[in-house]
């Protein structure tokens, strides 16, 4: 008798931007545990650097850009699974032992569990392994507030993991917990300092069970399915809404990792309420490994530095911004690409092609 394969397991890692979702992906595929692990990578925008971020033992990471998950990308999110579902089974990769699916920051997990869990093809040979939600500890009570995208991020959640909990006062803290076991009772709370939340157990929380959850949970599925999936989020893939949009700044080498701290302090000292995330790379003179620079709000993070470059090296930044017009935002950029030593880039090469005048793959 013929016994098919046991569903590979797919984990949803999801969080609100800037929560820490490519840092914590990093640590956890250092485990050699994960690596046959498939990381499929959601980037909100036409311009992405988060599959440069998430570093893997293999060719196993897979980039779905042009738009949220929960919306343009879903159909996307389908033809992968399929696709790489037919390269096992016909041995043009090797098997894979998890499915690990990074969401952008702005998605709406919902119609992701539903992609998933109400595909019959999908759901025969994939199984929802469980949500891991990422919340910050510093701007985590004003994010659930504010975006009801992260409200639901927390509250499918299996597992929740607080960052940046260091760098937060103990009553905000507290707060932040309060709200969230009002959002999911039931799941697990995980300080992201804690050993547990650095293995790839932290993925593995069981099928994922709507019971489980608030009775908000349900109804939300049980609309999304009613509505076939469709989303009234507006299709221009650099605009989540009509607040929130992205675009990217680029340059070449700069001569100074100074320029960008300047650039970024300033930034957030004067729109850092309407900055909701900056996260880029930059190339250095004289240095062949990347900068990766990261911020979220008025908070700009230490630099960190990648291995190396994929293609020729430049500066390249990604930012999110409500209510911030790009203009204002490019102008500042501009200010301190105009000061001595910065390496600029042909202009009419990257309006031909943007996105190989850089040397990224994509």
């Amino acid at each position: 008798m013929y016994n098919p394969p046991a569903p590979i397991p797919v984990s949803i890692v999801t969080g609100f931007l800037g929560a820490g979702k490519s840092t914590l992906l990093n640590r956890l595929l250092k485990d050699p545990a994960l690596n046959d692990a498939a990381v499929i990578i959601n980037e909100f925008g036409e311009v992405g650097i988060d599959h440069l971020l998430v570093q893997s033992s293999g060719d196993s990471i897979i980039e779905l850009s042009n738009g949220c998950l929960c919306c343009t990308v879903r159909g996307e999110l389908i033809d992968t699974l399929a696709d790489l579902l037919d390269r096992i089974q016909t041995e043009k990769v090797k098997p894979v032992s998890r499915v690990i699916i990074e969401t952008t920051g702005l998605a709406d997990p919902v119609p992701v569990l539903l992609a998933i869990m109400a595909h019959p093809a999908i759901a025969a040979s994939f199984r929802i392994d469980g949500v891991v939600t990422l919340v910050d500890a510093l701007t985590g009570v004003e994010t659930l507030s504010r975006h009801e995208e992260a409200a639901r991020q927390a509250a499918v959640a299996d597992r929740l993991v607080i960052t940046k909990t260091d760098l937060a006062t103990p009553e905000a803290r507290d707060e932040l917990l309060v709200r969230l076991k009002g959002l999911n009772p039931l799941a697990e709370i995980i300080d992201v300092s804690d050993p547990a939340a650095s293995t790839p157990a932290l993925l593995v929380t069981g099928l994922f069970d709507a019971a489980r959850k608030t009775a908000s949970v349900g109804e939300w599925l049980t609309a999304e399915q009613d509505a076939g999936g469709h989303h009234h989020h507006h299709h221009d893939v650099n605009r989540h809404d009509a607040h929130i949009r992205a675009f990217a700044l680029t340059a070449g080498r700069l001569a100074s990792p100074a320029i960008i701290e300047a650039f970024q302090h300033r930034l957030a000292a004067e729109h850092g309420e309407k900055l909701l995330r900056l996260k880029g790379v930059v190339a250095l003179a004289g240095d062949d490994r990347p900068l990766v620079v990261h911020g979220v709000r008025d908070t700009v993070y230490p630099a960190t530095r990648l291995e190396a470059w994929e293609g020729e090296p430049a500066t390249r930044l990604v930012v999110i911004t409500s209510d911030l017009a790009e203009a204002v935002v490019r102008d500042l950029f501009e200010t301190y690409l105009d000061r001595p030593g910065i390496d600029r880039p042909d202009r009419a090469a990257l309006d031909d092609n943007p996105l190989s005048a850089f040397g990224f793959k994509y």
